[in-house]
């Protein structure tokens, strides 16, 4: 019995601190030193959340950049990829699709090289960024859409670009470049 109660009060005392007291120290040094990612790296506009900048959007309207295409319609609560094989004949006729569909929005001609980053889902389903290429492929199409002028537009991109290290490829957030467009045609600075 002596060794029942000393096995219980160890189980009890290591549930509160691992548990417990632990998660919650984490989550208060999270909150004290990151707090911009410790609660979602939040996108906000006008003082209300509107994303996050870690999570991909639906954008589908000529007036905004679209994102990566999704192999979830952007649902957080369930990502992942489409798990099709590289020679697999419905994911080729799926990108075969969307490349067709992005030329066609896009009015690139029929041999127009397009980003892969446009026609490609990514692993998660829910990646928040695209090339800048994949979006100056775009600019055209948002400027005639916004009555923008195309350098304008290619100069917000090249402006919304992301990349700390010399290393690393640049990209571009999507949902903050289109607010970031929503903000110049408000007449705010982006």
């Amino acid at each position: 019995m002596k060794e029942s109660v000393r096995a219980l009060l160890i189980f009890l005392v290591f549930s509160v601190a691992a548990g417990i007291a632990y998660p919650l120290g984490i989550t208060g040094l999270a909150r004290l030193f990151f707090k911009e990612k410790a609660t979602g790296s939040l996108v906000t506009d006008q003082g209300r959340a509107v994303g996050s900048a870690l999570i991909g959007q639906k954008f589908t309207g000529a007036r905004y950049f679209h994102g990566r295409p999704s192999a979830n319609d952007y649902d957080a609560a369930n990502s992942g990829g489409d798990n099709f094989g590289p020679a697999n004949r419905k994911y080729l006729e799926e990108v075969a699709g969307r490349v067709k569909k992005t030329r066609s929005e896009n009015g690139l001609g029929p041999d127009a090289p397009v980003p892969a980053d446009l026609v490609l889902a990514s692993a998660s389903g829910l990646d928040p960024h695209i090339s800048p290429e994949a979006a100056l492929v775009q600019a055209p199409r948002v400027a005639a859409a916004r009555g923008l002028e195309p350098e304008t537009l290619k100069g917000l991109v090249i402006s919304t670009a992301e990349g700390r290290y010399p290393w690393e490829q640049p990209r571009i957030n999507v949902l903050r470049l289109n607010l970031a467009l929503d903000r110049l045609q408000e007449g705010k600075k982006p």
